[in-house]
């Protein structure tokens, strides 16, 4: 009887640390409201082409009558705006599972998988340049990025596949260039600091969040959640007024300039417990993520503007026409 107790509590140790393991990798990427940024500044710089088959692809998807009632409206850019969130959102829907954590959920209509897929969001390293070591299992936006954007690519594809993949390239290439989303950081103690979670912080220049992580301190960088509508727009004007396009690359090159961004500039100063931001690391901070969502913005677009081009490939290593004029539901 009590080998069975130690086994018992040996395998629920366990499954604790494999739990954690696989959480410590998951972490949201800019907050709502910086996806839906990055999602209008591409639908600005998008050709008619992509704006038709993107609108195409979407009111394909299962979930389009969410994004619908969500947005009040019909307009496709509105609809591709509510859709760059939903990889997201679906971490907290009960429709959805994590494999090896939750028990499998019903196969619905429309989806190729109900899986939660949290571990795709990160793909840290440390920024030391030392190997990963330890219980820490990293995350998969490297790989899942560009089998996404190839996914999208697939013509011969399904149409359920691609419509699936729209969403997940539009969320995942904001992720990319979130500098926390691929960074890793060593404690004192050893352990690594989870993607910057571990990173305690004071903020005193925001009043909705003084105190939280580092990672949140980054996510909510680009501007106040909720932002929608002309407001929406205008913020995205005026990052497009005060950030240059970047250089579009590939999605590799992308999540490097991630990496160089966080080992150089993504952490504070100090050894205390709970970090208090300053004004100089908020304010270079703060610049340095508008110019991630812009980048990312300009990127999206060039991906998905060669996804729908004739004979141009995405860029996934360095080697029937839709009515897209809004309409109001009633």
């Amino acid at each position: 009887m009590k080998t069975l107790r130690s086994t018992a509590r040996q395998l629920g140790r366990s499954a604790l640390m494999g739990a954690l393991c696989l959480t410590s990798a998951a972490a949201s990427a800019w907050n709502a409201t910086g996806h839906r940024l990055i999602a209008e500044i591409a639908w600005q710089q998008m050709d008619q082409s992509a704006r038709t088959e993107t609108a195409r692809l979407l009111s394909a998807h299962p979930d389009a009558d969410r994004w619908r009632d969500r947005a009040r409206s019909d307009d496709p850019r509105q609809l591709f705006i509510e859709a760059s969130t939903w990889p997201d959102e679906i971490r907290k829907d009960a429709r959805f599972f994590t494999l090896g954590k939750d028990l499998p959920t019903p196969l619905l209509e429309g989806f190729p998988d109900m899986e939660k897929h949290s571990n795709w969001h990160t793909a840290p390293r440390p920024i030391d340049g030392s190997p990963l070591t330890g219980d820490f299992v990293p995350g998969q936006l490297d790989k899942r990025l560009e089998q996404q954007i190839g996914a999208l690519g697939a013509t011969m594809a399904s149409p359920m596949i691609r419509a699936y993949a729209l969403p997940w390239v539009v969320h995942l290439v904001g992720d990319g260039h979130q500098p926390l989303h691929l960074a890793l950081r060593r404690a004192e103690n050893g352990d690594w600091d989870r993607v910057g979670h571990g990173v305690k912080i004071s903020n005193p220049f925001s009043e909705r969040k003084p105190r939280s992580d580092l990672h949140e301190f980054w996510d909510d960088l680009p501007i106040r959640e909720g932002l929608r509508g002309e407001a929406l727009v205008a913020e995205a004007n005026a990052l497009l007024a005060r950030h240059r396009p970047p250089d579009t690359g590939a999605p590799r090159a992308w999540l490097d300039e991630s990496w160089r961004l966080a080992r150089d500039h993504g952490y504070p100063t100090g050894g205390e417990s709970r970090v208090t931001i300053d004004r100089g690391f908020f304010e270079g901070a703060k610049a340095i993520a508008e110019s991630r969502i812009v980048a990312a913005g300009y990127r999206l677009a060039d991906t998905l503007n060669r996804i729908f081009a004739q004979g141009l490939p995405a860029r996934t290593h360095d080697t029937g026409p839709v009515d897209t004029e809004p309409r109001r539901r009633q």
